[in-house]
């Protein structure tokens, strides 16, 4: 018999108004967050797994801090998604832990995102980069990076070059975000300021 949570993600349409009911239900049942993660994740269950991934992104938005335990799990699955319904929420996640842990400096987040998470979301997002993801998973890759890089030094020059060699060819979104990020690793190779 399916449970509670899966009759919430497992909405007909996916309505903006669908993921955000199903999300507000999992803030309001916080014990069903690891289950959320496994339809999240779940290879068998392609449908049920993106639809997942949109109302985790809802959640993460509203309280991110839910994830910080599970972060091993998180990033062990994560380079196996290759959906692009699901890479995209999934990448705007990486985005906002990087954004929580190097931008604002939140505490609680510093003891949960370690050296290992960090690798493995690197390796992430440049595979995204350099593959033929949707732009809204380059863009979220982007700024990922631009965070990690203030951090490991090796990662500003091949971001660096990658946006260079595809700039040009880009799309709005993805031109916008480039300039964005370029400007970005240029004050801070000046300021040392993130």
């Amino acid at each position: 018999m399916p449970s509670e949570l899966y009759k919430q993600i497992n909405y007909a349409k996916a309505y903006r108004k669908n993921r955000l009911e199903a999300a507000q239900w999992v803030l309001e049942n916080k014990e069903s967050f690891p289950e959320l993660l496994e339809f999240c994740f779940a290879e068998s269950q392609e449908d049920i797994s993106h639809k997942a991934t949109w109302v985790l992104e809802f959640v993460c938005l509203q309280e991110l801090s839910l994830l910080y335990p599970h972060l091993d799990s998180y990033f062990e699955r994560l380079p196996m998604v290759k959906k692009d319904q699901s890479l995209r929420p999934l990448a705007h996640i990486c985005e906002l832990l990087t954004i929580e842990y190097y931008k604002k400096k939140t505490p609680e987040i510093q003891t949960f995102f370690s050296k290992k998470h960090k690798a493995i979301m690197t390796e992430c997002c440049f595979d995204w980069l350099i593959t033929n993801q949707k732009v809204a998973c380059h863009v979220r890759a982007m700024t990922s990076l631009y965070f990690l890089g203030t951090e490991f030094d090796w990662i500003h020059p091949e971001l660096t070059q990658i946006i260079e060699q595809n700039i040009h060819s880009g799309s709005g979104a993805y031109k916008a975000r480039g300039k964005q990020t370029l400007a970005s690793i240029h004050r801070f190779r000046i300021t040392g300021k993130r």
